[in-house]
């Protein structure tokens, strides 16, 4: 098998693609032989050792693809099926050991491209609009970075639930991309001050909820935009890790609240897994949910998504095909 290696933390020059045995099954183990990879902003985090991991490990967090062996007592998957799988290190490579318990039978029609493309990033905005903060309809939303994997589907899914969606994007590419996925207003942040703009376009009022994974320079004008008892939903960092927060600033900004939420969290239990996996699969077979999935290198070339991903000359899914 080949595997992308991280030896040393660093920038995308780092990732070495490496031959190594194909391991073997252990009890509660499966053996995947993967079809797709799925690229994710948190891999970027693991790369450099902003999230630290014994070196040297194998990248990637999320794969898809087919059932070649399972060990003792696994009753979950039975080899020959399609699967797709997040939460586990290794998918930077044609085959990862997968603990059986955090696999999800792909539904017939779906490929392995669709799985890889759908299981975090649409399990993430899943729990974002139903858990973090359950939309309702009629309220209104500011997602950042609208046009990124999340972005389109959260826009997808909060339309979903009636709200009203408002977005940020840096290009206009980008903007079309996120008002052809629902998006009610756009706000291309490069030109026009995203603050006054959700101000205006809310007539003072503010937000309910702003979905923020850009962190660092977005943080203190998102808890602006939030109408009084609005809730700011922290869930990445791709400008960097925000400041220390002077909770005394959210009294004073309008009894404000703020979380830092990670799928992990929403997924612990195979029950919880398996249904929001389920909902969100079961809405791209029916095409209530559009995946876009654009950007694909093969694997030896994760050094080259990464830079794609970090430069945001990406929208919609990245994936790596081994």
């Amino acid at each position: 098998m080949r595997a992308i290696r991280v030896h040393q933390y660093g920038g995308p020059e780092v990732l070495k693609c490496e031959d190594q045995a194909a391991p073997k099954p252990e009890a509660g183990q499966a053996l995947v032989r993967l079809e797709a990879v799925g690229v994710n902003y948190i891999d970027i985090y693991h790369r450099t050792g902003l999230y630290k991991n014994p070196l040297p490990f194998t990248l990637g967090l999320e794969g898809a693809g087919v059932v070649e062996a399972i060990g003792a007592g696994v009753s979950e998957v039975r080899v020959g099926e399609r699967v797709a799988y997040q939460g586990v290190q290794g998918s930077y490579a044609t085959h990862a050991l997968v603990p059986a318990a955090r696999l999800v039978v792909l539904p017939a029609g779906l490929d392995a491209r669709t799985g890889a493309a759908a299981m975090l990033q649409g399990m993430t905005a899943h729990y974002l609009v139903h858990a973090t903060y359950p939309l309702k309809p009629g309220e209104t939303a500011l997602v950042h970075a609208a046009a990124g994997g999340v972005g389109l589907l959260l826009i997808q899914m909060a339309k979903r639930l009636g709200a009203r969606v408002l977005g940020t994007v840096s290009t206009p590419e980008k903007a079309r991309l996120a008002k052809e996925a629902g998006a009610d207003e756009v706000i291309q942040y490069t030109t026009q001050d995203f603050e006054t703009e959700v101000k205006r376009l809310t007539g003072g009022r503010g937000v309910q909820v702003v979905y923020d994974s850009v962190g660092k320079t977005t943080f203190e004008q998102s808890l602006n935009v939030l109408a009084p008892r609005g809730t700011l939903v922290l869930f990445g960092q791709a400008s960097g890790p925000v400041p220390p927060v002077d909770l005394g600033t959210l009294a004073a900004k309008g009894s404000l609240y703020v979380t830092r939420p990670t799928l992990w969290h929403h997924v612990a239990t195979r029950e919880e897994l398996l249904k929001r996996a389920g909902e969100v699969l079961a809405w791209v077979k029916s095409g209530e949910l559009k995946l876009r999935i654009e950007h694909t290198f093969p694997l030896a070339q994760a050094a080259e998504a990464h830079r794609a991903l970090e430069e945001r000359r990406t929208t919609g899914k990245v994936l790596l095909i081994p």
